[in-house]
């Protein structure tokens, strides 16, 4: 049985360790320039891609490797009447962060920022922010909404977006050409408002944004002042795509998924990052 009060307990704690990292300043996590950091992609949900990532990383024997994690939730389940327990799957990830609260990392996705603000989404025909919390209700019972509130506060304390020393930024996604207009990147230096978190919002366009041109990431590039993007949020069969030879997108929620472990001390071209991932099925 589920103890509804360790739950909240480990929630709480990985919330406060979020908020209180070292790397941190605002919203933004920065990286040194020595160690290893490995992106991951899209999750939703995936027990066993989670599992492997935690297997690769092997943290208590890596002190100097950093992983970070986004869109943890919502799971693509086996039908419409199948319920979506993916809070466990981020209980595992907050529980991650309690026993390695230094090594381990969190951005926001849409995903869960729509939890967070109770905006719906629909997703293969269901209605995935309600699900979710069915989940966590068929989980709790009487106590499912005092763990809800708990998962809703870590979720609150995912930073936005990071940066390495070696110039690469990581982010759940970038704006679009029709999200430039509203994106103020002074977001990441700050703290996060609630209108931040709404469609007119800078945080928004950092979390859906879609359709990235060429001119688009050069311009976010300079903006930002790095040489390469790495996100997920968009759905690739192959477990990653390369656009216009800034952005990396990868996807870790299903059996061709990747993960990308790279160095910190060194600059990397986009030819270095295709050839530095690993995919998912080959860890055991």
């Amino acid at each position: 049985m589920p103890s509804p009060t360790a739950h909240i307990g480990i929630y709480r704690e990985a919330a406060e360790r979020n908020r209180s990292e070292p790397l941190r300043t605002g919203l933004l996590l920065r990286f040194p320039n020595h160690g290893q950091l490995v992106m991951t992609g899209d999750l939703h949900g995936h027990q066993r891609n989670l599992d492997r990532i935690q297997n690769y990383c092997d943290l208590v024997h890596a002190p100097a490797r950093h992983v970070i994690l986004h869109e943890i939730i919502h799971a693509d389940t086996e039908s419409l009447f199948s319920p979506d327990l993916s809070h466990l799957v981020l209980l595992q990830a907050a529980r991650w962060k309690c026993e390695f609260p230094d090594q381990v990392h969190f951005l926001l996705g849409n995903h869960e920022l729509s939890q967070l603000t109770r905006h719906e989404i629909s997703k293969g025909g269901r209605y995935v922010t309600q699900d979710f919390l069915g989940g966590v209700a068929r989980t709790y019972a009487e106590d499912a909404q005092a763990v809800y509130e708990a998962l809703l506060d870590f979720i609150g304390s995912f930073a936005l977006a990071a940066r390495t020393a070696n110039r690469v930024f990581l982010c759940h996604s970038l704006p679009g050409l029709s999200d430039l207009a509203r994106f103020d990147p002074s977001i990441l230096e700050r703290a996060l408002h609630e209108l931040d978190l709404s469609e007119r919002g800078s945080a928004y366009p950092l979390v859906w944004g879609r359709n990235q041109t060429e001119d688009v990431l050069d311009l976010l590039a300079n903006t930002l002042d790095v040489d390469l993007f790495v996100c997920g949020h968009q759905p690739e069969e192959t477990g990653y795509e390369v656009v216009h030879e800034r952005m990396l997108v990868l996807a870790s929620d299903h059996n061709r998924g990747m993960i990308l472990p790279f160095d910190l001390r060194k600059r990397h071209t986009m030819r270095d990052l295709v050839r530095l991932m690993r995919p998912l099925a080959s860890i055991a």
